[in-house]
């Protein structure tokens, strides 16, 4: 799946743009006043700002409202008015186009790995990396199992029954002993409750398990 590249740069810069399609895995999205409304609706792996739009107050309004606007790359070889915008880098020319492309991908590598190992769920936050549940200042360390056990309960959206848990965590059949289960969300949910004070991260329902 490609990703999609949002930019906003004069015309110059959107032609050396072009000139490196072929080095990346992305649709390049060029902003013109004629399609703004529509961008707002979509979501982009990130935007790319050339410096010489920077000091356009119409462009900086746009890009404040566009959605996902997690990664910010600023392409610059002048002072500019940047000082309303939230840069993941800047990076400064003269680059040539392998150089740009090089970064470009780089960057989008960076943010695919950081959404993969981070889950946020209401005001918690799992570093998988670490193996943490974290809230405010409050931090657990939790299993791997436990990780996985919460994932497919926050992906799920719908209360899961033990047998179902046991599948897709434990790969374990339908006459296994459904407390394995039970023994780990009880423990999980202890954990939670001794350091966060919470008894409802994971609720029982009639139908199962869920978050």
């Amino acid at each position: 799946m490609k990703n999609n590249l949002l930019v906003f740069g004069t015309q110059d810069f959107n032609n050396s743009l072009n000139e490196i399609k072929e080095f990346l895995n992305c649709t390049l999205v060029f902003y013109h006043k004629k399609n703004f409304t529509d961008l707002l609706v979509h979501e982009y792996s990130f935007v790319l700002v050339d410096a010489d739009v920077c000091n356009d107050i119409e462009i900086l309004n746009i890009i404040s409202k566009i959605k996902n606007k997690s990664i910010l790359l600023l392409i610059s070889n002048r002072p500019s008015n940047t000082s309303d915008l939230t840069l993941t880098e800047t990076v400064s020319l003269p680059l040539s186009l392998v150089e740009i492309s090089e970064k470009i991908m780089n960057l989008i590598s960076s943010r695919k790995f950081n959404q993969n190992s981070s889950i946020k769920i209401r005001e918690y936050t799992i570093d998988k990396n670490e193996r943490k549940l974290k809230k405010g200042p409050l931090t657990i360390t939790i299993t791997e199992r436990e990780i996985e056990l919460i994932e497919l309960l926050f992906n799920e959206k719908k209360p899961l029954s033990k047998n179902f848990i046991l599948k897709k965590v434990w790969m374990y059949s339908d006459d296994t002993d459904t407390h394995t289960v039970e023994t780990h969300i009880y423990r999980l949910r202890k954990k939670i409750f001794n350091k966060f004070n919470d008894e409802k991260f994971i609720v029982n329902s009639k139908g199962g398990y869920l978050i």
